[in-house]
């Protein structure tokens, strides 16, 4: 007879915060995320490039973008499927390879068509790793610090898309757009190759068996019904397409008189992506001790007066609007991204891979409308297409999420 200890019949709590699976997890999905992002936004700094090369104009050279954020958009839900039944870190394993073979194809190809193609493969690969990020972490922490270690999380994906555009941009301002895209991929699977080595095997993942349980669109039905979520996918939606937006076409802007800087050093203005850094591992903190919802809110007066800063004539002052920009935006980002597994009742990975959906929706569809406005209008039509965007994300937060559990402190 098999004895059963007392600590064998209870569930499993999650690592506790400062145990060497807690950081392994937390260093293999920072990994995980400056190889997906790195790769996905990688063109954004070599956009005045691919217009050049292929003879588009500035809202088509930002296809390539929405390209691929479109097809992340359409691959996180079946990628959830995949995660429920194979394990968080298998999908996201297999994710990652795919998307790193794609991204190193990317630089062949021989026209804008095919460039778009690979890009929107390269995006469907991509969505098996934030469909599932959240959810591998929800299950494998402590609950108590599950929002600081999103928190840490989305802190590292601001890195990689910081370490994509500052490797690709520089790299195409010596060679070519090509080059720079190349570089991003090859650094991009080294860190594949680290998330695969660090992440620690799930043990609080349950395999759902074929015929078991809810089916996929029963899941993804239930998690579109309850308003609280749908206030957070709406946040995703609108706060990620003003931003997306922002940084598509202020590149354009700089190039042009009267800054007229060259390319290398426009690439120089994602580093402004440190400022998001910061701000979503404070978010996360700040949570803690006042709420989700207070400090969703209070980020957004934050992107508004960034945003203004960078309709001033002065470089310096644009560059300070940009750094303070892109801190709202992640600060908001990561408490949405965050709260959204808290609220599903039931599944979990596809209520996370619907607030994926409905983000990377917005930075292909809202991202690329930016560029409308940009040509009717200039950078003061983006500026205030972006701030529209972030005040209705606000209102809709109000109506939404007040009462939701974790709104406020202690909660």
């Amino acid at each position: 007879m098999v004895r059963v200890t007392t600590a064998e019949k209870q569930p499993w709590q999650g690592h506790p915060k400062g145990s060497k699976a807690y950081r392994n997890l937390l260093l293999a999905l920072l990994f995980g995320g400056l190889a997906t992002f790195a790769q996905l936004y990688s063109v954004q700094a070599v956009l005045p490039g691919i217009a050049r090369d292929f003879g588009v104009s500035a809202a088509d050279a930002a296809l390539s973008v929405s390209a691929a954020t479109l097809g992340l958009a359409l691959a996180v839900i079946p990628w959830s499927w995949v995660a429920d039944r194979a394990g968080r870190k298998r999908a996201m394993t297999w994710a990652i390879a795919a998307a790193v073979a794609f991204g190193l194809l990317l630089p062949l190809a021989p026209g804008f068509g095919s460039m778009l193609a690979v890009r929107f493969a390269e995006g469907a690969a991509l969505g098996g790793i934030p469909g599932i990020a959240l959810v591998y972490l929800n299950e494998e922490v402590q609950k108590l610090h599950a929002a600081v270690a999103a928190g840490t999380y989305v802190a590292g994906t601001t890195i990689g898309g910081l370490a994509g555009r500052l490797v690709a941009g520089p790299v195409a301002g010596v060679l070519d757009w090509r080059a720079g895209v190349l570089a991003v991929s090859m650094a991009a699977a080294a860190a594949a190759a680290l998330f695969v080595w660090l992440a620690p095997a799930p043990r609080g993942f349950r395999p759902v068996a074929r015929g078991q349980g809810p089916g996929l669109a029963a899941l993804l039905l239930a998690n579109l019904r309850p308003p609280r979520l749908l206030g957070l996918y709406a946040q995703g939606f609108l706060l990620m397409g003003g931003f997306v937006a922002v940084y598509n076409y202020l590149g354009f802007r700089l190039e042009a008189p009267p800054f007229s800087l060259p390319a290398s050093l426009v690439s120089l203005l994602f580093l402004a992506y440190l400022a998001g850094t910061v701000s979503s591992r404070l978010g996360g903190g700040l949570t803690v001790r006042f709420g989700r919802l207070p400090v969703l809110l209070a980020s957004l007066p934050v992107i508004l007066a960034g945003l203004a800063a960078t309709l001033a004539p002065a470089l310096p002052v644009v560059l300070a609007g940009l750094v303070v920009f892109t801190a709202g935006f992640f600060a908001a980002h990561s408490v949405a991204s965050g709260w959204t597994p808290r609220l599903a009742e039931q599944g979990r990975a596809q209520a996370s891979s619907l607030y994926n959906f409905f983000y990377y929706a917005g930075s292909s569809l809202l991202g690329w409308a930016g560029g409308l406005f940009f040509g009717a209008a200039g950078w003061p039509g983006v500026a205030l297409f972006a701030g529209a965007l972030a005040l209705l994300a606000g209102t809709t937060a109000v109506l939404t999420l007040r009462g939701a559990p974790g709104e406020g402190a202690g909660r």
